[in-house]
């Protein structure tokens, strides 16, 4: 085995504190990557207080990984000790179901390995560890190769946040021509920015912050709609073909769709505490649809890691100390942060 040290949850009700532990050893099909930098997401702070479901403790969160690599098993062919790799939020799948075998491992039929708060089902049924580590142990098919190109710790979110948003817009296939408004200006909702910008489409930010309008359009927004303002409201009405809905507090989708033109699809990347309430008229009268997407799949990962290599892409960060990790957690929960908290785990 081998040993590791971390910050990790013991309970629901417990503060990250640090915490030793064992991985397992680097098998035939492994790569093992001491980590660098580990991305802050608000999920994280969600599984370690059981809020969506009951957890695995003691919980080590994290899935937007990256680091260095220093060991492959014999079988390994896509990584060689002193690449830059990462991991997101996967770490294993069925392999064999229709979804895993065309790509989309995130929608496994029997359900993916997730990097932390999961059991590893498909090997040895033990709990996954996250990224608030030293190193990791991952199967090949589920590491990724982060470009040097890339500012190495503002890449970490790109495994989450970053593949979150451009999953989406690339199924929908969103691009030149298209009017895509991006609801919520936030560790998601910037990323979304960037990519409709590249992708070349006209884009809006939906906001009730009027402070944001000068962040929204520093990251390349054509256009800002502060959504409490009746007057700019109407102006948009029925403007819009995609709405890219980052928010996870509860809101009101029949307004946002009320957005949308003819055939006009919301896609849904937040997670509101509360079901969404939505009138059958609000998307029966124009055609609309709303639909929802997570993280992509392995493959979409690496062209995406590729694609923010060749375009100079990556999140806007706060390097912090893990031991600020508390902190971190509580101004994210204010929307205090521009726009991803990533933890230098040389701290660690």
């Amino acid at each position: 085995m081998i040993p590791a040290k971390a910050y990790a949850a013991q309970s629901p009700v417990s503060d990250l504190a640090p915490w030793n532990f064992e991985r397992r050893e680097v098998g035939p099909d492994d790569v093992q990557f001491d980590i660098l930098y580990c991305g802050v997401c608000h999920s994280d702070l969600h599984q370690i207080h059981n809020d969506w479901f009951p957890g695995i403790f003691p919980m080590v969160p994290g899935h937007e990984i990256v680091g260095r690599v220093v060991k492959v098993g014999k079988n390994v062919t896509k990584f060689s000790v002193g690449d830059l790799a990462g991991t997101g939020c996967m770490v294993d799948s069925c392999h064999t179901c229709a979804n895993c075998q065309a790509g989309l491992e995130q929608y496994c039929a029997s359900g993916p390995v997730f990097t932390y708060n999961s059991l590893a089902k498909y090997t040895d049924n033990a709990p996954t560890y996250g990224g608030y580590s030293n190193t990791i142990v991952v199967k090949e098919d589920f590491v990724v190769h982060i470009s040097e190109k890339l500012d190495l710790a503002a890449a970490a979110p790109l495994l989450c946040a970053g593949i979150t948003t451009y999953s989406p817009l690339r199924h929908w296939k969103v691009g030149k021509g298209h009017k895509l408004a991006v609801l919520g200006l936030g560790g998601l909702g910037h990323m979304a920015v960037k990519f409709g910008v590249a992708f070349g489409a006209e884009v809006t930010v939906l906001s009730t912050s009027p402070k944001k309008e000068a962040d929204a359009k520093k990251l390349g927004a054509h256009n800002f709609v502060v959504t409490t303002d009746e007057k700019q409201v109407e102006a948009v009405k029925g403007s819009f073909d995609f709405i890219l809905d980052t928010v996870s507090a509860p809101h009101d989708f029949a307004f946002y769709l009320s957005l949308l033109k003819t055939n006009g699809t919301h896609i849904c990347v937040g997670v509101p505490s509360e079901p969404a309430q939505i009138p059958p008229f609000s998307i029966i009268a124009d055609r609309k649809s709303v639909a929802g997407s997570s993280i992509g799949g392995i493959a979409e990962t690496q062209e995406m890691l590729d694609f923010c290599a060749e375009h100079n892409i990556v999140s806007d960060i706060e390097l912090i100390d893990i031991k600020d990790i508390h902190t971190a957690y509580e101004r994210m929960e204010k929307g205090d942060v521009r726009y991803r908290f990533v933890i230098d785990i040389a701290t660690l």
